[in-house]
């Protein structure tokens, strides 16, 4: 089931998620939701709070723009090894037609739990090194932005906010308009 995306500034983005106590079918569920979610909208990446969840759980596929990748599950990601630096012009599901250059570790190391609830370690390079870290960030209440000067921070925060009075404006009119419906109960 594709999930709406919360669009930022929201609290609930800046919100730190719990750890997951045991993968179950809920968990398992809310992967595969958060992955059908996140290639409905053509994402790197997704992290639950983007879609309401304050759970540690994260899904990335970076195969459509890096060689030899595919479909990753974390659950209670952490960075346990960080190396060099890169820059990367990173974009947001949460923040739809935004993208600006951050700097983050070139390579990480991340531990995590897998959709069987088991334990494994990832090296990561290149753009799933950078998606690691953008949505363990997520995880933290944090999103790209606030890796920016406040001056470009506060510019996208106005248009998030248009963005989203259009989108509410747009909801208006739909239920208005079928409420007026035949069909409308």
């Amino acid at each position: 089931m594709v999930r709406n995306i919360i669009i930022w500034p929201d609290p609930v983005l800046k919100q730190i998620a719990k750890p997951v106590d045991r993968v179950d079918d809920a968990i398992r569920r809310l992967l595969d939701d958060m992955a059908e979610t996140m290639y409905a909208a053509d994402g790197v990446g997704l992290a639950a709070p983007q879609v309401g969840v304050l759970q540690q759980v994260i899904v990335i596929d970076a195969s459509p723009r890096q060689e030899g990748q595919k479909l990753l599950h974390l659950v209670n990601p952490e960075i346990i090894r960080t190396e060099g630096t890169r820059v990367y012009t990173e974009g947001c599901l949460s923040i739809p037609g935004e993208a600006e250059d951050v700097e983050r570790a070139d390579k990480v190391w991340v531990r995590a739990l897998g959709r069987d609830g088991k334990p494994f370690e990832l090296e990561c390079g290149e753009l799933l090194a950078t998606a690691v870290q953008h949505e363990i960030d997520h995880l933290q209440g944090t999103v790209f932005v606030d890796h920016l000067s406040s001056l470009k921070r506060e510019v996208i925060r106005r248009r998030m906010k248009k963005l989203k009075a259009e989108q509410a404006e747009e909801r208006a009119d739909e239920v208005k308009h079928a409420s007026k419906h035949e069909s409308a109960l």
